[in-house]
């Protein structure tokens, strides 16, 4: 057990690294959630108005949102990191060393982890600089950042699944730009539900995005159903459980044709 861990944190820090060594992937880490926070916060600021928000202000609304939207944008993108270790023969590299294969997998989900629970502090802050209120405290805070960091290891494991599948970087495009609004806009991302039409409702329900938002606003506020924290926080777990043996799987199909 010790030895396994150490080989995933290894890795996990070699991923790390590769992310420090990019500026302007940090920098766009920042900015863009800005962005979406300030500038939709303003654009939309008046459509609390309409009433089942649960919130005084739009923003105190839309950062969780925004927090599993980043974590949702982010995390798609990792089967292209994948796909460049293949291509530049380094993952086969690392097959001929004692590194375990479940290390060299669970690696980059570790690291979208880390990434995203940091970009969701980030998100939170300058929530609060803006004005945002959150009344469940540090506990609701918390909470809101372990679901953005389900969701983003189970698209970050899907992800590396499809890279070690398709191996090609239009693919990974293709599939993402496909999902990545349909399903941020068929959850309660911006429209609180009861605004929402009834076919979008009913989507929305078994939208693991959408489960990321239920509990981190459950859990932020003022009284907070924990009932629904726990079911939908379940069903995220069992998801991202799922996520990662298939990863797993589809790198051992990946060895067997290398």
């Amino acid at each position: 057990m010790t030895e396994s861990l150490a080989q995933n944190w290894f890795m996990t820090q070699r991923q790390l690294k590769v992310i420090v060594r990019q500026p302007a992937y940090l920098v766009m880490m920042l900015v863009q959630p800005a962005i979406w926070l300030f500038l939709f916060g303003n654009l939309f600021k008046k459509v609390v108005e309409l009433g089942g928000f649960g919130t005084t202000t739009y923003l105190d609304y839309l950062v969780p949102g925004i927090v599993v939207m980043s974590a949702l944008s982010s995390s798609m993108w990792a089967g292209m990191g994948t796909l460049e270790e293949i291509e530049r023969g380094t993952l086969n590299r690392f097959l001929t060393t004692p590194v375990s294969r479940g290390a060299l997998m669970n690696a980059n989900v570790v690291q979208n982890g880390v990434s995203t629970a940091l970009q969701s502090v980030i998100i939170v802050l300058l929530g609060k600089l803006g004005g945002a209120d959150y009344p469940g405290g540090i506990t609701g805070l918390v909470v809101l950042i372990l679901a953005s960091v389900l969701l983003g290891a189970i698209f970050g494991a899907l992800s590396n699944a499809m890279g070690m599948l398709v191996r090609q970087r239009e693919s990974i495009i293709g599939v993402n730009t496909f999902l990545m609004l349909p399903l941020t806009f068929l959850s309660t991302a911006f429209m609180a539900p009861a605004q929402m039409p009834g076919w979008m409702q009913s989507i929305a329900d078994w939208n693991p995005v959408n489960w990321a938002m239920v509990v981190g606003r459950s859990a932020m506020a003022d009284n907070p159903d924990w009932g629904l924290v726990l079911s939908r926080g379940g069903g995220l777990l069992v998801l991202t459980v799922v996520a990662v043996w298939l990863s797993t799987r589809t790198f051992r199909s990946y060895q067997k044709s290398v």
